[in-house]
């Protein structure tokens, strides 16, 4: 397949945690912190505070697309 499906969730600094960027293949309905973010880097009783912060995004694309494009740019 040629299509690449993703989510990926952006989660900034929390207490002692630097921010990360978490990606993972899943569907759109799955695409949310609890699904995408692991290992989990809270505790369990700062998981839901945590993710609260994080911003998940389901992204599609086509890599052959990108590929044709990247092909045609001049060098």
């Amino acid at each position: 397949s040629s299509e690449d499906i993703r989510c990926k969730c952006i989660c900034p600094p929390y207490r002692n945690i630097s921010g990360h960027i978490y990606n993972k293949n899943v569907s759109q309905k799955d695409c949310n912190c609890l699904h995408v973010v692991e290992p989990m880097p809270v505790p369990g009783n700062d998981v839901e505070a945590y993710c609260l912060l994080c911003e998940c995004k389901y992204e599609e694309r086509s890599t052959t697309t990108i590929k044709v494009i990247v092909g045609l740019l001049p060098v």
